[in-house]
């Protein structure tokens, strides 16, 4: 009979953890797409094949909003450009493993996979490092997936009058706040909002808002930095 092994049961004990914080997020994105006019199964399909939290939520906001496609994919692309920076430092680790392999693993690459992986490879280096990689991952995949359906099907049997709008905007709060950590950070969150509600009231079409104020905030961010750094 064959084993599992021992690294990937570290892998999926390591982000149990933040099984905590995935699970509300996965019934909120499952609640905010029915409330967007996706069906179950559309939700699941979407979540199967986006499997990015904050991109996910931002487009199904922009799906209800009748934003033009270009436009739903290019912030998606947008707030997902950190996962380049993750690539780039775990992919010497997986640097033998075959293409398909990769292709998982590129497949499972969140923050907190991203997160225990790298601490263990830091620390033990006899782990199997894709075994323990994939045990994160795929915990982490399994529990948005099935707290998504029962997200889609919670929404999907809410009267229409209970209102469930403020769900996703209570998330991106959630998520923005304990990143406030240094002027740089604050300027960034500030100058984005700001552009966004403008971008908004100015009525640019084509629902830009989110892509120019993650541009300009991000540019703000930066420019503080660097006056700080010069100081």
């Amino acid at each position: 009979m064959p084993t599992v092994s021992s690294d990937l049961l570290d892998g999926v004990r390591a982000a149990g953890p933040l099984q905590l914080g995935i699970a509300p997020f996965g019934l909120v994105a499952g609640v905010a797409a029915v409330e967007q006019g996706l069906s179950v199964a559309h939700a699941l399909g979407f979540s199967s094949l986006v499997f990015a939290g904050a991109s996910q939520l931002a487009m199904i906001e922009l799906l209800g909003a009748d934003a033009p496609l270009a436009i739903v994919v290019g912030t998606a692309v947008v707030i997902n450009l950190r996962t380049m920076m993750y690539s780039a430092s775990i992919a010497p680790y997986f640097r033998d493993l075959t293409a398909r392999s990769k292709a998982l693993a590129s497949y499972l690459l969140t923050d907190q996979a991203y997160a225990v992986s790298i601490a263990r490879y830091g620390r033990d280096g006899e782990t199997d490092r894709f075994a323990y990689y994939f045990g994160a991952g795929a915990s982490l995949w399994l529990v948005w997936q099935v707290t998504t359906v029962a997200g889609a099907l919670l929404g999907s049997g809410l009267p229409p009058e209970w209102g469930f709008d403020f769900a996703a905007p209570l998330v991106f709060l959630a998520l923005l706040v304990p990143t406030l950590k240094d002027r740089a950070s604050g300027a960034s969150c500030l100058v984005g909002g700001l552009v966004a509600t403008g971008v908004v009231v100015a009525g640019v079409p084509f629902h830009l808002d989110i892509i120019v104020a993650a541009v300009v905030g991000v540019l703000a961010g930066l420019a503080v930095e660097s006056r700080g750094g010069d100081a």
